[in-house]
């Protein structure tokens, strides 16, 4: 039996990457200006490890102080305190370890992330769930020694991913697991919500051009670029190495998201298995898409509907982000066509001959 890890951070499939060159093409003479007088300018800049993920912010303003990326460590710290699964100390991981006892009281954000969370899962039909914790744990992609799994595992592991065994309480803010072994995971959501609470604080402190890099599979433009000309963000290439691009976006005050089957993997037998998980079959997914990449007004919505749409499949997926407001998608297939949602398909720019858009 042979076996090989893909890579473990999360940016290699249909990543997204900031161009050096962030003027678009064909700007008039002003936006080209201001465009240029941005690549100058030099932001206020940090590197967080929240949510095990490495995010990067950077504040295009020349009111931002160094306390303001104080306050944001401090925002995030908070957030990594509620939501992380492993530190003994969080919310989540108390939760966890009480399933099927007693309920667990918690911070109004951790209760208002799995309330939403479950939310994704209802309205989704349990496609994305976040007691999905089992069969992470049990498939482990993305560490040495990960393998199919047994199938008297697999079904154990699937008999406790059920969403509709979370019981909320809102007035007295408690959440139980109600099957002893639940596990909750909130890696389709905790970055995406993560984002926004930095996006309102910078908001809310009138810092309005800024950008978030959570490991290279999000970017997240708060407001424009200083002038108010957008962001011109690359789109990688999934079968290349990093920073080779098949396209190009322009996104202002939108968050772009993408998921796909070379982010996280093992080959065993000559068969890849990736890290998105379907909770029907307890296997990953095998519809024939490659990535999935969001645009979103916002992180939370963009990190959960990557990965519920990629479950989905083309037609569903593409059918079901049609459906919500304020969010489009695109679909790359293993054949390199490009399927985009209505709203999005005159914003992608091409420019790798591999890739071209499905109805052309």
């Amino acid at each position: 039996m042979r076996k090989s890890t893909g890579k473990m951070i999360k940016m290699a499939a249909a990543a997204v990457l900031l161009t050096t060159a962030l003027s678009g093409c064909g700007q008039e003479p002003a936006k080209t200006a201001q465009a240029a007088q941005t690549e100058q300018a030099q932001p206020l800049s940090a590197t967080f490890y929240v949510y095990d993920t490495v995010a990067t912010i950077k504040i295009y303003d020349e009111k931002a102080t160094e306390q303001h990326i104080d306050e944001i460590r401090d925002l995030l710290g908070r957030i990594d305190l509620e939501l992380s699964r492993t530190n003994e100390k969080s919310d989540l991981y108390k939760v966890n370890a009480e399933a099927g006892k007693s309920a667990v009281k918690v911070s109004q954000g951790t209760y208002d992330v799995v309330k939403m969370a479950l939310a994704y899962a209802k309205d989704t039909g349990g496609l994305i769930d976040p007691s999905i914790g089992p069969l992470i744990n049990l498939w482990d992609i993305g560490h040495e020694g990960a393998q199919v799994p047994a199938k008297t595992d697999l079904g154990k592991a699937r008999s406790l991913t059920d969403y509709r065994s979370v019981t909320l309480d809102e007035a007295n803010r408690t959440i139980k697991l109600e099957k002893k072994g639940m596990v909750l995971d909130l890696g389709s959501i905790g970055k995406g919500y993560a984002a926004d609470q930095v996006s309102a604080y910078l908001h809310d402190h009138q810092l309005d051009s800024a950008l978030i890099n959570l490991g290279g599979s999000s970017i997240i433009a708060v407001g424009g670029k200083p002038g108010g000309a957008d962001w011109n963000v690359g789109l990688q290439d999934p079968d290349k190495n990093r920073g080779s691009q098949l396209g190009t976006i322009q996104i202002n005050d939108e968050t772009i998201d993408s998921s796909g089957v070379y982010e996280r993997f093992f080959i065993q037998d000559g068969v890849r298995y990736h890290h998105i998980l379907d909770p029907r079959t307890g296997y990953p997914t095998q519809n024939g898409l490659k990535s999935i990449t969001i645009v979103s007004d916002k992180a939370t919505d963009a990190d959960a509907l990557s990965t519920a749409a990629f479950v989905m499949g083309l037609e569903d997926g593409m059918a079901y982000i049609e459906q919500q407001p304020g969010v489009e998608a695109f679909f790359i297939m293993d054949d390199n066509q490009i399927h985009a949602t209505s709203g999005l398909k005159e914003r992608i720019k091409l420019s790798s001959a591999i890739y071209r858009m499905a109805d052309e």
